[in-house]
């Protein structure tokens, strides 16, 4: 079996990554454009959120899951895809994933203080240079406070993987990574109506689709960095697939109105902004699922003679996941 050079496949990795983030970021803009959720400018006379400000917002969710993604698929590498030593200590590759999950967590910590500022700032109705002179105000905003608890657990799990050298350790910073996650999507469309069975059953819907898309996504991306387990995975990727599925389907149908008005997926995602960005990312999740029955026939039994065929079309897989997060990213800032 013949192996690429080490500089060769950094620099694909590098390419990859710069793709997926390019990709990203213009789906992200494209979809807000096309779908009615991009922020406006501020008619004449009114004061408030800067144009700037308002695009930060999604921008900076985007930097958010991206670094989330990368943490969660580095630390799930450590626990389940690289084999530690005898006693329980990481490998070199083990090491490397740890140290990479603590700075993709600082990213995290940090995107998400952008965050929390200019979101803050958007829902106030007030410029940066004034959001100071109202913090008790701000402080009482549950985006706001979920993104500040965002930031504590993200700051907290960086210094624990900074210092992780056994999987005891990557263990609690799996767990801490899941806490990490949760909070932001407390309080997105779902939580609007708290009170409502059905806004319970979105919400929980949308954490376990979020935990699955980050598996997946990130597993995918660790798999390509760190050559972990590949049949390990590839069960992974199957449950991950099925679930983001299921609750992608239950999540979109119960914003778009179906419990109230019968199934409204079907007639509203060619008719609304919102339901267009479903259905756009549904093609996109076929796609990956047709990319992955590709891997299970194709590329996983000729791995071991030719490895380039399977990390070729997992680099196509993540340039696609990389637009499905731009969408979700565009989906949570559209009516």
């Amino acid at each position: 079996m013949t192996t690429t050079p080490a500089p060769a496949r950094e620099s694909r990795r590098i390419a990859v990554a710069a793709g997926m983030v390019a990709l990203g970021i213009v789906v992200t803009v494209v979809a807000l454009l096309a779908a009615g959720g991009a922020p406006k400018p501020l008619p004449a006379g009114l004061h408030g959120a800067s144009l700037p400000v308002s695009w930060a917002v999604p921008v900076l969710r985007l930097l958010v899951d991206g670094a989330a993604i990368v943490c969660g698929g580095a630390v799930l590498a450590a626990v389940v895809l690289l084999k530690p030593e005898a006693d329980g200590k990481f490998g070199t590759q083990g090491l490397r994933a740890v140290q990479d999950a603590a700075v993709a967590a600082g990213v995290w910590a940090v995107a998400s203080i952008g965050g929390l500022v200019a979101t803050a700032s958007v829902i106030l109705g007030l410029p940066l240079s004034h959001l100071a002179e109202h913090a008790e105000l701000a402080g009482q905003l549950d985006q706001v406070r979920a993104l500040a608890v965002a930031v504590a657990l993200t700051a907290v799990l960086a210094v624990v993987l900074s210092g992780c050298r056994t999987i005891t350790g990557a263990r609690i910073a799996l767990v801490l990574t899941a806490l990490a996650l949760v909070g932001p999507l407390l309080t997105g469309h779902g939580a609007i109506e708290r009170t409502t069975f059905w806004s319970v059953l979105a919400t929980a819907s949308l954490v376990v689709h979020v935990f699955a898309a980050t598996a997946w996504i990130g597993g995918l991306w660790a798999l390509l960095r760190y050559r972990g387990a590949v049949e390990t995975f590839s069960r992974l990727a199957f449950v991950c697939a099925v679930t983001i599925g299921a609750t992608g389907l239950l999540t979109a149908e119960i914003h778009l109105g179906g419990r109230e008005d019968g199934w409204g997926l079907i007639t509203q995602w060619v008719t609304t902004g919102y339901g267009a960005l479903v259905f756009a990312k549904a093609a996109a999740f076929a796609v990956l699922v047709t990319i992955g029955w590709w891997h299970r026939r194709a590329t996983l039994p000729a791995l071991a003679n030719r490895p380039a065929l399977f990390y070729r079309l997992a680099a196509v897989e993540l340039l696609v996941m990389a637009g499905t997060v731009g969408l979700a990213v565009a989906l949570s800032r559209t009516p």
